[in-house]
């Protein structure tokens, strides 16, 4: 006999909990369709990335001492460094190309530019329909950066 007021009391108290935890998940439910949606669409709408964020890299020709040290301290010898001594102006003419298929965004090279010529943009969209066009030289890296904000 007591086995079996036991029985319902244990049953009693397991179907109590299982009505909380749908209660709670119920609230849970409601709370999110409280909520705005998070999504966006994009290509009318544009997300605007974080401070931090690091995307494509910006060049500045002029402040260039060509150390080479964004090649040394990339991980996969990215940047294609050629240079010749110019003796008319006393400098290193550079020719940088940029690989933008193989670049992996750590911004090494942009950490350990003693001259401050490289930095890393806002920009994510990066897509081509030829391949060959995500080769940046000198040029294409010192384009300015297109504002994500203004550009609505």
């Amino acid at each position: 006999m007591f086995s079996i007021i036991n029985g319902l009391k244990n049953y009693n108290q397991q179907a109590i909990q299982a009505a909380r935890y749908i209660g709670q998940g119920f609230l849970v439910t409601l709370d999110h369709m409280n909520r705005l949606p998070t999504t966006i669409q994009y290509p009318y709408e544009k997300l605007i990335p974080s401070e931090r964020f690091r995307g494509r890299i910006h060049f500045e020709f002029d402040k260039c001492i060509a150390c080479e040290v964004c090649v040394r301290v990339c991980p996969i010898n990215l940047p294609v460094v050629d240079w010749e001594l110019k003796k008319t102006i006393k400098k290193k003419q550079l020719k940088i190309i940029v690989l933008i298929l193989e670049f992996v965004y750590f911004g090494n090279c942009v950490e350990y530019c003693p001259t401050n010529c490289l930095s890393m943009t806002e920009e994510y969209e990066l897509s081509t329909y030829n391949r060959h066009e995500l080769n940046y030289d000198q040029i294409a890296l010192g384009r300015l950066p297109i504002s994500i904000i203004n550009s609505n």
